[in-house]
């Protein structure tokens, strides 16, 4: 069965076309800042890690982890392996972090190691790389019940390192399993095609083991593939299928064997080699087919027409078909090459024309292309084209400069996919062009459920829950930032993007010191007028900045309702953004 081609549907109430931009506002905000007793354990990138993925998944990685399932609290790792917590219950009684687990390993032995990642999986279970590529099920009692002791319930090791993106609890038949989405950026052996990594999902189940009720083992373990990293990935709560939105596609490399539909899948998509290569000039085309084991001159049998050929190795039809042009079939000839090679060589009648294909509709084939060719053309097409942005400025009408262009008018070359894998074969079941809606963010709302996405739509930051029950409306709109998509294209410097999870206001951080924080429109206390319009302003929407007291980049970003939270190598920062829920 195809994927459904879907499209997002929003609603018109949640936008406002009246919206008059943001109003900066002077009023000061409550900062508060706390001394870490250890550094952040901030893993840099190394020199062998100089892609543009490895700065999307590792450089700029979050460190700070909010707690979804209990408001106001965050972790982070040290560089002394320990996970340590603050739950804030009152801003002017602010405690120390507390440690709460430790890693059985040091890790900072390991040179090839990653950033350490956590995520929260529910009320009571979390999982845990060290990011040596070694997976932790930890299980931590109600963590709102404080002290709560963390129990290692499962490790083991998974390979090359890796961070966690994802998890979710699943509980069937009282039988309780973990699903875990785990991200690497491997070395491509063979395609060296553009940058020489491959971005790698693994989707790993740990359940518990049914001879003994107090131990996990892994039960299921899926690959996907893809060329860059998602800036989106979640897998369904009931964990029935997985949703990614990238700018490259994700292929199925390996689905668990336990499957048979999925194995099928897996077999249909391999990657087949082409049974022929070929290449042309303007007199003549060049095809070579690879020789059977064995087969002598006697087994190869060529039949050359003016319209028509076919090739027979060992009595088997490997190739027949109506040419797409008319040959010299009487200066037609075919040799046995060194390499266990057939090559044929193709006399043109029409000179200089040029085929697009061998055979009429045969894809068995990929053709070659002559470099000296390739130039050829491009020479010829040299006159609509130029290295330069405006190379003839006084001409009468000149075309589009692209240097007066902002940086919120250009879009990605690339569009982005949002696609939904079905969780037992990984066929892709729903995609969404995304066209030219830039991702900016994503946001827990409801732990319960998945992640939300903000997308930008026109000028407007537009929030969706996915809803993996509804199948025929699968991404709801439920919120939206007025203006925000074209706003936060103007700060260069950004590093992170967040929400609070009732909508009240988003917030954006730059790689060192400032905060910018844009509320939701808010009534006015006072009476105000626009002075183009003659009309009275009921609401407005107020921006305000925080400088942190610092010099240290910013490592990580997290907002709830009430705070914002600022992680820097050696402090942490409370930023009081709401007074009440």
């Amino acid at each position: 069965m195809e994927a459904a081609n879907c499209s997002l549907r929003v609603k018109r109430p949640l936008l406002d076309p009246r919206f008059e931009g943001y109003k900066l506002s002077l009023e000061p905000l409550p900062c508060y800042q706390l001394e870490l007793d250890a550094a952040v354990a901030e893993v840099k990138l190394r020199d062998d890690q100089y892609t543009l993925e490895h700065m999307h998944a590792f450089g700029m990685y979050n460190y700070l982890h909010c707690d979804a399932w209990y408001q106001d609290s965050v972790y982070y790792i040290d560089n002394l392996g320990r996970i340590m917590n603050l739950t804030v219950m009152l801003d002017t009684a602010l405690g120390k972090p507390r440690e709460v687990f430790r890693l059985p390993t040091d890790v900072t032995a390991y040179d090839n190691r990653l950033c350490a990642s956590i995520h929260f999986t529910s009320p009571t279970w979390v999982t845990l790389s060290d990011g040596t590529g070694r997976l932790y099920v930890i299980g931590t009692g109600d963590r709102g019940n404080s002290p709560e002791k963390w129990e290692l319930m499962f490790n083991e090791e998974l390979g090359n390192p890796f961070i966690i993106i994802h998890s979710v609890s699943l509980l069937d038949a009282e039988e309780h399993s973990i699903a875990v989405l785990l991200l690497r950026i491997e070395k491509e052996e063979l395609d060296m095609k553009g940058s020489g990594f491959y971005v790698s999902l693994e989707w790993v189940t740990v359940s518990k083991k049914k001879e003994d009720n107090t131990k996990y083992e892994i039960t299921k373990h899926h690959v996907l593939r893809g060329k860059s990293v998602p800036h989106y990935a979640a897998i369904e709560p009931s964990g029935n299928g997985l949703m990614i939105v990238s700018y490259k596609s994700f292929t199925v490399v390996s689905v668990d064997p336990n499957s048979e539909e999925s194995m099928d899948e897996d077999k249909s998509e391999k990657i087949k080699e082409p049974l022929y290569y070929w290449q042309q000039t303007d007199d003549d085309l060049t095809v070579t087919v690879r020789l059977p084991e064995n087969c002598a001159k006697e087994d190869i049998q060529i039949q050359f027409l003016p319209e028509n050929i076919t090739i027979m190795l060992k009595n088997v039809q490997v190739l027949e078909g109506r040419l797409y042009s008319s040959i010299d079939h009487e200066s037609s000839t075919w040799t046995i090459k060194e390499n266990d090679g057939l090559e044929i060589s193709l006399i043109k009648k029409s000179e200089g024309l040029m085929w697009p294909e061998l055979v009429v509709g045969d894809k068995q084939g990929e053709l070659i292309r002559d470099p000296a060719q390739c130039a050829a053309i491009a020479e010829r097409l040299m006159h609509l084209t130029s290295d330069e942005l405006n190379p003839n400025p006084e001409k009468e009408k000149p075309p589009c400069n692209a240097q007066e262009l902002e940086e919120c008018d250009l879009f990605f070359e690339e569009s982005s996919s949002l696609c939904r894998f079905d969780g037992n074969t990984l066929k892709t079941t729903h995609v969404v062009n995304l066209g030219s809606n830039q991702y900016l963010f994503s946001v827990i709302v409801d732990p319960k459920e998945m992640p939300c996405f903000c997308l930008r739509h026109d000028v407007d930051a537009l929030l969706w829950q996915p809803h993996c029950s509804k199948h025929d409306d699968m991404w709801e709109h439920i919120a939206t930032f007025n203006a925000l998509g074209y706003v936060q294209a103007s700060k260069r410097d950004k590093k992170f993007f967040a929400c609070a999870p009732n909508y009240s206001y988003a917030a954006l951080c730059e790689c060192l010191r400032r905060v910018f924080i844009y509320r939701q429109p808010t009534p006015m206390s006072t009476v105000l007028y626009n002075r183009k319009e003659g009309r009275h302003v009921g609401q407005v929407a107020k921006q305000q900045v925080a400088s942190l007291e610092t010099n240290d980049p910013i490592l990580g970003f997290q907002a709830t309702n009430e705070r914002l939270f600022v992680l820097t190598t050696k402090n942490l920062f409370l930023i009081k953004v709401n007074t009440e829920n």
